[in-house]
This record gives C-alpha cells, sequence and structure tokens, in this order.
C-alpha cells in the first residue's frame, strides 16, 4: 500500500509539496479553502476537496487520523495553529505544519506538531549558501545532514585534504571530487584546483564554523 499523505493549504508551499510527492508516487490528499486552489491541484492529484479546515466537522471528512502523514501547510497563523490542535485531538501522532516565525513554530510544537518547518527560512538559508560558495551545484537536505557540491573555493586552492583537515576542523566529509565531468574519489595528498568541484557531507552548523573561519 503506498504511502498517504494529507496535504492542508495548497499555496506555493503547499502545492509545491503535494506536486512533489504526487510525481514522487506518493497518494497525496489535498484540501483549501480556495477553490481555484483546489482546481489547480485538481490537474495532478486525484483526491482534493475544498473546505474550512478550521471546522471541526469539515476536517474529520478528510480522515486525518487514517493517513501516514499529515501537513498542516496554511499561511495563516491563526488557521495553522486551531488546525493543528483539531489534528492532534483527532489522534493524528506525525502532524508536521508550517510556521511563519520563531513563536509560530513554538505555538504549533505546544498544540500537537510532531515537527514544525518554516520553508520560507529553510530557502532563505539555502541560497545564502548558493551566494557564499558562489556555485552550489548540488544542494540535497535532511533534518541533520546535507549533501553539497561546490566549487573548491580560494582558501582550498593549492592544498591537499590533509592539509586542509575539513573533518577535524569542522566536521566537513569531502565524499567526492569532480574534475570535469568525471567524479572521483578523494585522494587526500592531491593538491586541490580552484576548477574542480567538492562533493560535502555536512550539517548547518559546520558549514557556519566553515565560512565564518574562511570566507
Amino acid at each position: 500500500m503506498r504511502m498517504q499523505v494529507l496535504i492542508i493549504g495548497l499555496g506555493q508551499f503547499g502545492m509545491s509539496l503535494a506536486k512533489t510527492l504526487s510525481d514522487k508516487g506518493v497518494e497525496v490528499i489535498g484540501a483549501d479553502i480556495d477553490k481555484e486552489l483546489v482546481d489547480e491541484a485538481s490537474a495532478f492529484l486525484e483526491d482534493v476537496i475544498c473546505l474550512d479546515a478550521t471546522d471541526e466537522i469539515s476536517l474529520s471528512k478528510l480522515c486525518p487520523k487514517e493517513r501516514d502523514i499529515v501537513v498542516c501547510a496554511i499561511g495563516s497563523r491563526e488557521a495553522s495553529i486551531l488546525t493543528t490542535a483539531l489534528l492532534k485531538q483527532m489522534g493524528c501522532e506525525n502532524v508536521i505544519s508550517r510556521a511563519t516565525e520563531k513563536i509560530h513554530e513554538r505555538i504549533l510544537k505546544a498544540v500537537g506538531a510532531k515537527s514544525v518547518i518554516n520553508p520560507d527560512e529553510e530557502y532563505g538559508k539555502k541560497y545564502a549558501y548558493k551566494i557564499l560558495f558562489h556555485n552550489v551545484m548540488t544542494d540535497v537536505s535532511s533534518n541533520d545532514i546535507q549533501l553539497l557540491e561546490i566549487s573548491v573555493q580560494s582558501f582550498m586552492a593549492g592544498k591537499n585534504l590533509i592539509e586542509l583537515a575539513l573533518p577535524n576542523r569542522y566536521g566537513i566529509i569531502v565524499a567526492a571530487v569532480r574534475k570535469g565531468n568525471k567524479l572521483t574519489r578523494p585522494f587526500p595528498t592531491e593538491k586541490l584546483s580552484e576548477e574542480d568541484n567538492l562533493l560535502l557531507v555536512c550539517t548547518d552548523e559546520s558549514l557556519e564554523k566553515m565560512l565564518k573561519e574562511n570566507l
């Protein structure tokens, strides 16, 4: 049986999430109070409903407890808090809610969200890396680590991995080196060129430390 994800709120974030999950083979159920957004989502979702999720009776029609994951992607602060609280009361254990600020995040967690995401903050953080590193080729992340392919920075050029000591100094692992179109395993004694790219496994904290000390 396919994973079922209920997404409540089909604004820019919710719509993109629904489309991506659906394309990956996940069974997505969408809901929004705006009929135009519901009509838009119906182009790629088989099950999408127009309703007010802050109304307990309407929300119960979505059978949220039966879904594997429920994402409250509502942009309105008050509506998202109320909907998250109702979902928790209905017995939903895996509720992911969208926040717009820190106090909003704390309230959502207090009323029952298992986890909270701030897509604007996350995007801003990722885009900052693109600017600072000049050329982020790949950006894949989870809650704890991310995989970045970056161009060799000026402080790295002409040095080898032993000299840089990225794992010891920052907790950053170089998983591979790309030279042109060829991806190779990293050789500790080989000097890096500014034309090379590095595939890094790292955390936000480790990147921030490296940036602070070298850029």
